[in-house]
């Protein structure tokens, strides 16, 4: 049966990343996979047509996709508007809740090739493979009440950090089941010293632990996870945590690489429908330009087709011809280092479509 993937570019580079993205399907349409892509405007671009970040149009469509990529929303065109609703990120956040997406996967993968771009000695990311799993449709993201208001003469913000246990439930087996195929190591993050809300998350940690055995469960307080991150990353296996905490934490994580460009992420939900973007932004000062990295956006393919479209074996095609390609010493701006060749971002997009078809 045909399935239906829906390509959203976005804003600032996404455009030039999708491209490449829409180029890759098409290598992968040729290899026999049976899919549809369509494609449709969200974040800053939607707002500039429609006057909304999510047109009823697009949420429709990513309803009735079996999977969505997605470029990247937002910059600085679009941070005057006032009503905050009408925000790109709006779009991003609409997606997810309207979907269901609470299950955000965001790998922290070193390709030996790139351990000297790393801001970190090669000797404690060398072999880094870290799988952070944070919640995506709770937390103070969107916990209610929430706004700015005038207290005693003065204005106030207030958000409210707030997790049922239904919902530290489902996201902490997504992670006990991803630690169960990976090194069988989870470590969940809270801020069980200060933060009753998580309180709660570590103890509903607790009580799942003993449905999975084989896994090792362990705790750390978010500030120290931080610290750890970067003096020794490779302690971790996967990581669960929070929406805010799993904000900053996949970031830092990112940096350990060498690059966020290189890095995909899946959003996933209870059915298996998923959404897949690069881990970085939309890069508003490089737009335009042909230089910036689509890798992650490439491997976010690969995500797709393993985790919602049950294709692993396309999924390790593209890995590899990723890794051929960084063998030949082809690069894109963000990750080049002296004696290797720097390549623009369509360049890129050639040189893995190519390794690619060169594996079949």
């Amino acid at each position: 049966m045909t399935q239906k993937v829906l390509l959203l570019p976005g804003d600032g580079i996404g455009p030039e990343i999708a491209a490449q993205a829409a180029r890759l399907l098409k290598a992968c349409q040729d290899a026999g996979l049976d899919i549809e892509v369509e494609e449709a405007l969200v974040g800053g671009s939607a707002f500039d047509v429609h006057g909304e970040p999510l047109p009823a149009e697009t949420l429709e469509n990513a309803k009735a996709a079996s999977a969505i990529l997605l470029g990247a929303v937002g910059g600085p065109k679009w941070d005057k508007i006032e009503d905050l609703s009408k925000r790109p990120e709006k779009g991003l956040l609409g997606l997810r809740k309207n979907l269901g997406l609470f299950g955000n996967l965001r790998p922290a993968l070193l390709y030996p090739q790139l351990a000297s771009a790393s801001s970190l000695k090669a000797e404690l990311v060398a072999g880094l493979d870290i799988m952070i799993v944070r919640e995506l449709t709770g937390g103070i993201y969107f916990g209610q009440p929430r706004g700015i208001e005038e207290r005693n003469g003065e204005r106030v913000g207030f958000n409210t950090y707030v997790y049922s246990e239904s919902e530290i439930e489902r996201i902490g087996r997504v992670a006990f089941e991803m630690a169960q195929k990976r090194g069988k190591k989870l470590c969940s993050v809270d801020k069980a010293n200060v933060l009753e809300v998580t309180i709660l998350w570590r103890e509903v940690m607790e009580r799942l632990a003993p449905e999975y055995p084989d896994v090792e469960l362990s705790h750390m307080y978010v500030d120290n996870a931080a610290m750890q991150l970067v003096r020794a990353p490779k302690q971790f296996d996967v990581v669960v945590t929070g929406n805010m905490f799993g904000d900053i934490l996949s970031d830092a994580a990112a940096m350990l690489t060498g690059s966020i460009g290189m890095l995909p992420s899946a959003s996933l939900n209870e059915t298996g429908q998923g959404m897949y973007e690069p881990c970085h932004g939309s890069a508003p000062d490089i737009a335009g330009q042909n230089i910036a990295n689509p890798l992650a956006m490439m491997l976010s393919v690969a995500m797709m087709l393993r985790y919602s479209l049950n294709e692993a074996g396309l999924a390790e095609r593209i890995e590899t011809a990723v890794g051929n390609v960084l063998d030949q010493g082809l690069r894109t701006a963000d990750i080049v280092q002296e004696g290797e060749v720097s390549v623009s971002t369509v360049e890129m997009g050639d040189a893995v479509i190519e390794a690619f078809n060169a594996l079949a």
